[in-house]
């Protein structure tokens, strides 16, 4: 099946009790064993359940792993990633990845003993350098949120295989409409599914998928274990806004050409990030590793302007934190999505105090720039 097809036929696509096209809502927290000691198919709706099965099922299709998971959210389904790991163990980390990450990997994973190095995971000398003999993954985002950098995913899967490492990608903004990188040396693929695959911003959810059968049997166990798991009401959201995927990405990559045009000859942006930019460092090994460049723009003003004064007199977009919606949303990351990276830090990654992350929705493209450009007349 080509892609758009999985979309709506992937996975299980077809309750199997009843013929339904749209799998039900199981809202049962138990179920009817027939035999004592026996091995049911459903047991207890935290360690399966039929609504979130097919879930699970359908993005495994999709991203062509062997086994798929479905979280409360994008941290949950991180955090159950990181879990794979004890204490002692050293992971290469990339230096540009969504606050909440930042978060959890300072604020809670170093305290249970896990040790990070950040690097430029573009920078594939600087991996090779920060492998030490406690190594045991390399985990980065690509597109990276805010600044929209590019690693060679094939490349960097090659040097964790020839150093036994895991390597674990964050495909959120790229999804798996626009690359695959299981397809190309990946142990792991995790999604805030918030974003895109639920796409309507009316559903928290994570998901991780692997293409090794051993780490599917500890992510299996780990999910089970720590027990955020998505529920049988938000799966079923979830699936419905997966199957939209493909028509929703379509409209979102022509306004973000749109957008990306009007914002690069605007003079009173300073700096536009975005992998289509063909003059971008990384617009090479977007080209070879994604199918589109995505949706996503960040972009700073000319020095001197005021970004508050911009973003809060958009009329249209919204200002607001998430992104992937069919809605446009803006924000400044600095103060928002990424304020819980100390403002040194955030400096030295590129994420300056100016930065806007603009998530282009699929609202007419014409009504989109005329919303800018009212909000660029402001200031």
């Amino acid at each position: 099946m080509k892609f758009n097809t999985k979309l709506i036929h992937g996975g299980i696509s077809e309750d199997q009790a009843t013929g339904a096209v749209s799998i039900p809502i199981y809202r049962s927290s138990t179920f009817h064993q027939h035999k004592l000691g026996g091995e049911p198919k459903w047991e207890y709706a935290r360690t399966g359940n039929p609504t979130r099965n097919a879930l699970e099922s359908l993005v495994t299709t999709l991203e062509g792993g062997v086994a798929g998971f479905a979280f409360a959210s994008g941290s949950a389904a991180i955090h159950t990633v990181f879990s794979l790991f004890s204490s002692g163990d050293h992971i290469i980390i990339g230096n540009d990845v969504y606050g909440g990450t930042f978060r959890l990997v300072n604020k809670v994973l170093k305290r249970f003993g896990l040790e990070f190095t950040v690097v430029d995971t573009r920078d594939l000398s600087a991996i090779k350098a920060a492998i030490q003999d406690n190594t045991k993954a390399i985990y980065f985002e690509t597109p990276t949120n805010p600044l929209l950098k590019i690693t060679d995913i094939a490349a960097v899967a090659k040097i964790a295989k020839e150093h036994q490492l895991k390597t674990i990608v964050d495909n959120t903004f790229a999804t798996p409409y626009n690359q695959n990188p299981l397809q190309l040396g990946v142990d792991i693929v995790v999604h805030s599914a918030t974003k895109y695959l639920g796409g309507h911003s009316d559903v928290v959810a994570g998901l991780a998928i692997t293409s090794d059968e051993d780490i599917a049997e500890e992510l299996a166990f780990l999910q089970n274990s720590i027990g955020s798991v998505l529920g049988p009401d938000d799966s079923w959201l979830l699936m419905r806004g997966i199957k939209t995927l493909g028509a929703r990405m379509r409209v979102h990559h022509e306004n973000t050409q749109d957008i990306y045009n009007f914002l690069f000859s605007n003079k009173k942006v300073a700096k536009v990030y975005y992998p289509g930019n063909p003059n971008s460092e990384d617009y090479n090994i977007a080209k070879k590793q994604m199918r589109n460049f995505g949706a996503m723009i960040s972009f700073e003003l000319q020095p001197g302007l005021d970004t508050r004064k911009f973003v809060e007199s958009l009329q249209l977009i919204d200002l607001a934190e998430s992104l992937g919606g069919i809605e446009s949303l803006i924000e400044v990351p600095a103060i928002m999505t990424h304020a819980a990276i100390p403002r040194d830090i955030r400096l030295k990654s590129g994420i300056t105090d100016e930065l806007i992350r603009l998530s282009v929705g699929i609202e007419d493209q014409e009504d989109l720039v005329d919303d800018l450009k009212q909000a660029f007349n402001k200031i």
